[in-house]
């Protein structure tokens, strides 16, 4: 009698710290989580904004930085979100600052505001961030401008720069992989950096023709688009065990694609409002776009996108003046959500 009961009461313990942990899996770690923040570019009158949507689509919020942070300003040109643990880092390129907040409360918890100069991307590895700098723009009277970019160091414990590695070239779009730092630029440079974040110094630039940008890695091979002006666009393909390079090149009529991602054993990628796929093995592009959307953008086409949990997200940049709009689609191009976000969305960052 005494075994039974004792068996029945580590039973019920069992249970109960069961359905406990379960409980604390289900519980949203604030009003944040689970959801996806849309990254609004803004101009140089009213500076930037963050809109949120969750993942059921039913919560929107419209400008979360400022709903957790009334009196703070976000800054100008907002460009990238990147994430490590439980904080986010907003970089707004055109006030030279990075907010650092809480990611599920959006509230600030500090701002890196030394050491930057026309921030772009930034990714994370053992607690030090690595933030591309456009530094200054070619003119000119500056014909340096196209060669002095670098990468900002930021230790993520103080906030503050604390070295900076020099790229004698411009640079925009940076992925972490294989503990190197791969580093894209569309307009000014033919190559695609190579930068070993343990020595801190540029390791080597692979050729692979100008206007390369978005860059997404799969099963070893980092895959970067480059649509340069005058040449047909192409996927580049890059071995990362030995920088061997491999390419699908597009037909005339598909000259400027962008926005490469990869999501389930496909490639994604635009060409102004239309979303083509293709295998992520493949070696000839689609010419089929799954489908295209009405743009209200001066520029006629997308500025921002991204594919994940079987969802297409396209960003329309809008006049850059006023609202523009964010649409959530399935992956067989039915809309689902229609949003009005802030001004020049440029991109999605998922809170999981």
């Amino acid at each position: 009698m005494k075994l039974t009961r004792l068996f029945l009461l580590a039973l019920s313990v069992s249970l109960f710290v069961s359905c406990s942990n379960d409980d604390d899996s289900d519980n949203p770690k604030g009003v944040y989580d689970n959801g996806i923040f849309i990254l609004n570019e803004g101009n140089s009158t009213d500076g930037g904004s963050v809109s949120f949507i969750s993942d059921d689509l039913n919560t929107f919020t419209k400008d979360a930085y400022k709903t957790a942070n009334t009196t703070d300003f976000v800054g100008k040109y907002l460009q990238n979100i990147f994430f490590d643990g439980d904080k986010a880092y907003i970089i707004a390129g055109g006030s030279n600052v990075i907010n650092v907040v809480d990611r599920y409360s959006f509230k600030l918890l500090a701002k890196v505001e030394t050491g930057l100069n026309a921030p772009r991307y930034g990714v994370v590895k053992d607690g030090k961030a690595y933030v591309t700098n456009a530094n200054t723009y070619w003119s000119k009277t500056n014909p340096a401008g196209n060669t002095d970019d670098f990468i900002a160091v930021i230790n993520l414990a103080t906030n503050k720069v604390e070295t900076t590695i020099p790229l004698n070239t411009t640079a925009n779009h940076i992925e972490l992989h294989n503990n190197k730092l791969y580093v894209t630029e569309p307009y000014n440079s033919d190559k695609l950096l190579v930068v070993n974040p343990a020595t801190n110094k540029l390791e080597t630039s692979l050729t692979i023709g100008f206007g390369a940008d978005t860059m997404e890695e799969k099963d070893g091979i980092l895959y970067a688009i480059r649509s340069s002006y005058g040449e047909r666009s192409e996927i580049v393909k890059v071995k990362l065990s030995d920088n061997s390079i491999t390419k699908i090149t597009f037909p005339e009529s598909l000259d400027g694609v962008k926005n490469l991602d990869i999501y389930n054993n496909k490639i994604y990628y635009t060409l102004n409002t239309a979303v083509y796929a293709i295998d992520y093995t493949a070696t000839t592009a689609s010419t089929t776009p799954i489908f295209q959307y009405t743009s209200t953008s001066d520029y006629g086409k997308m500025y921002g996108f991204a594919v994940k949990d079987d969802r297409i997200f396209i960003a329309d940049g809008g006049d850059f003046k006023s609202n523009s709009k964010a649409y959530i689609y399935n992956l067989s191009g039915t809309l689902q959500k229609e949003l009005t976000v802030g001004v020049g969305p440029n991109g999605f960052y998922f809170n999981d």
